[in-house]
């Protein structure tokens, strides 16, 4: 199970989600997705801990709170679902693989 973290700040570094999690359990693993294009944080990240009973805590007490000047959307990750994306339509684009 992982953790989604939203409305963060585009300042916050992989390393400060780790000190605030590490409150509440051992983290594993921190992803903070960023921009193709630009680079740039995308606002939310992903936090992996060590049980489930940590990711719990961690979730009851981080909902809503403030940091950074936000305030914080935390829950469990959803699993991403298969086909949802835009990059599985870019395919056959161009006509290179099609004939008429």
């Amino acid at each position: 199970m992982s953790i989604y973290v939203g409305n963060l700040s585009y300042d916050v570094t992989e390393s400060g989600i780790s000190q605030v999690f590490a409150e509440y359990g051992t983290v594993k693993r921190v992803n903070l997705p960023t921009d193709r294009e630009t680079g740039r944080i995308r606002g939310f990240a992903f936090v992996e801990m060590a049980t489930e009973a940590e990711e719990s805590s961690a979730i009851e007490a981080l909902d809503g709170a403030e940091w950074m000047g936000r305030d914080l959307k935390v829950n469990k990750a959803k699993p991403r679902e298969e086909g949802g994306s835009s990059r599985s339509s870019w395919g056959n684009r161009g006509g290179s693989s099609r004939r008429y």
